[in-house]
């Protein structure tokens, strides 16, 4: 495992993300707590020292595993965790990226996690009534009172992230470092403007999803396709909806890219998970793909993605199965003849284009 900065900070993880979102029982399908303890330990011996939680995962279990896990040597991870899920069902502030929730959530977060600070506090995702300025403030408070060291953010627009590092950067506040998305060979849409502004802002992608819910290991191309279920990845035994998102992947499309990958795998001697995930290391910018697992095998062949290199090949038969359009105005100004007018006709003859 090797290590890179996250964002402009100088914060230093491996290249490779734990997730925990399977770290307890408590939705129906994750991993017991010796399950854990074996997914845990592999990932570090192989030298993984960044951890990602948040405070809805398996209700608050995941928080408490984590916790015990990194309990008897706390410095040595990067320890990251997220608010603004709701934890307590009826009340209206209990969800949310306002300053109420914020300080209640992390509050919460460091009792079940056993410490007393956490490395990297991510806003989950974007609620669209909270001022811009209410939440890096309250952001940049938690950092100055040392309970959190980094702030990041997840599942946001481009234009409310652009926006709030802005504020952070004239007011002197603590910017988001880090973004964390969905990102897969199925899931490109984030290339159109996430990708681009967070190289522009010297950010460090952390993508979910990326095995696209499992569709890019092939084990639907052969399969009957699922039915949804009435456990949910968000925190409930009655959240259907998000579970009927996941059954969207299976789709033809999708499962087109997914032989693709698996066709690959079997030219490169490794399977399409790893396939899946050497892509993403592939993509231009600061990448720290998150791998999650309910089994010890799974984390090992993730983990494995490390010793695969991609040829140029393959990667534009992988490109070729999953582009998608980046529509407008990427696409308008994309065009050559369009850059072509913006240059007075010289373009070809810079030496040096400024690419997004």
């Amino acid at each position: 495992m090797k290590y890179d900065f996250v964002g402009q900070s100088g914060l230093r993880v491996s290249e490779l993300c734990l997730g925990t979102m399977t770290f307890g029982e408590d939705w129906g399908w994750g991993a017991s707590k010796e399950g854990c303890a074996a997914i845990f330990n592999y990932y570090v011996e192989r030298g993984g020292n960044f951890i990602d939680t948040a405070n809805n995962y398996t209700n608050g279990t995941s928080e408490q595993i984590v916790g015990e896990l990194i309990r008897s040597d706390r410095d040595r991870f990067v320890l990251a965790t997220k608010y603004s899920f709701p934890t307590v069902a009826g009340d209206p502030n209990s969800g949310g990226n306002h300053r109420k929730n914020m300080m209640r959530s992390l509050d919460g977060s460091l009792e079940r996690l056993g410490t007393d600070y956490v490395d990297l506090f991510w806003l989950h995702a974007w609620d669209f009534s909270t001022p811009v300025e209410e939440v890096m403030r309250g952001l940049d408070d938690l950092v100055k009172s040392g309970r959190v060291l980094y702030v990041g953010v997840s599942d946001t627009p481009a234009w409310v992230v652009s926006r709030a590092n802005m504020l952070a950067e004239l007011r002197g506040w603590s910017p988001f470092i880090a973004l964390q998305i969905e990102y897969s060979l199925i899931e490109r849409t984030p290339e159109r403007d996430l990708m681009p502004m967070a190289r522009s802002l010297g950010m460090t992608v952390t993508p979910w999803g990326t095995l696209g819910a499992g569709v890019l290991t092939g084990k639907y191309n052969d399969a009957p396709r699922p039915i949804a279920k009435t456990t949910g990845l968000s925190g409930g035994p009655t959240d259907k909806r998000l579970n009927a998102v996941n059954t969207e992947k299976v789709n033809d499309r999708n499962l087109t890219i997914a032989r693709v990958v698996v066709q690959v795998a079997k030219e490169l001697g490794c399977s399409p998970s790893q396939v899946a995930l050497a892509w993403l290391r592939t993509r231009p910018g600061s990448i720290v793909p998150i791998i999650g697992a309910r089994l010890l095998d799974q984390i090992r062949d993730n983990l494995s993605c490390l010793d695969v290199r991609i040829p140029e090949k393959q990667l534009r038969r992988l490109e070729e199965a999953s582009h998608i359009d980046l529509g407008f105005p990427h696409k308008f100004l994309a065009d050559p003849v369009m850059k072509n007018r913006l240059y007075g006709g010289l373009y070809a003859d810079l030496v040096q284009h400024r690419e997004p």
